[in-house]
């Protein structure tokens, strides 16, 4: 089945130009002209990824995911689209669980990439780790279901999040630098920031914190570890 993406943006043309480039890249698109008409749509239909403008009126996108985020699913995946210059917009929108964000003015087929790789990390073909998991303490990985618990409690992750955690326990103890676990999460090519790998390992580690693990470690000057609370 088809990817179905929803584009999210009040600028009319901007969205057409979007919707051609995903649909020629193979996906299912629908729109929604500001976050209020976004969570309207998401009620009755379902969407694999938004693409997700930060400035528009009624309800802007980090209102529209910090509503999704909040519910027991934690909504499909984000990637943001936010002006050249609003920093703060990037690191707020990252913050607050998006997966990755681009910005404007973008490149069509790059959004097109980025669309696809956030879906191969949520939508993985099936491969001999699909029944298999992590442990590092009493924290636990369900590789095949993306699904994470502490103890009993279960821990809800964006896509990127996921990826980090299951990055840092396939070695507990070992060091991963940033550039690391750009490559191991994004794949080769990709230029991801430290202040957004940052970003998303801060959540996670207040994620898993809320659940009663300490395991996410910084480690000054060099990157991060896994590793038991009283390691």
């Amino acid at each position: 089945m088809q990817p179905r993406v929803l584009v999210v943006d009040d600028d009319a043309p901007l969205r057409e130009v979007v919707r051609y480039a995903l649909e020629r890249a193979g996906f299912v698109v629908d729109e929604a002209s500001d976050g209020r008409a976004a969570l309207d749509r998401l009620a009755t239909h379902t969407a694999d990824l938004l693409v997700l403008d930060v400035a528009m009126p009624r309800l802007d996108g980090l209102g529209v995911c910090r509503e999704l985020r909040s519910r027991p699913d934690g909504g499909p995946p984000i990637i943001f689209l936010t002006a050249r210059d609003d920093e703060v917009d990037r690191v707020l929108g990252l913050e607050l669980g998006g997966d990755d964000y681009v910005t404007k003015p973008f490149s069509p087929r790059e959004l097109a990439s980025r669309v696809r790789a956030v879906l191969r990390r949520t939508r993985p073909e099936p491969s001999a780790e699909a029944d298999e998991a992590l442990q590092s303490g009493p924290v636990r990985v369900d590789l095949g279901q993306r699904r994470v618990w502490v103890d009993d409690v279960e821990v809800t992750l964006t896509a990127t999040e996921f990826d980090l955690l299951r990055a840092l326990l396939a070695r507990p103890g070992r060091v991963y630098t940033r550039e690391e676990l750009v490559q191991r999460v994004y794949g080769d090519g990709w230029h991801v920031s430290d202040r957004t790998i940052d970003s998303h390992l801060r959540r996670v580690r207040q994620k898993l914190g809320e659940a009663g693990s300490e395991g996410v470690r910084t480690v000054h000057g060099v990157g991060y570890r896994f590793a038991h609370e009283d390691a």
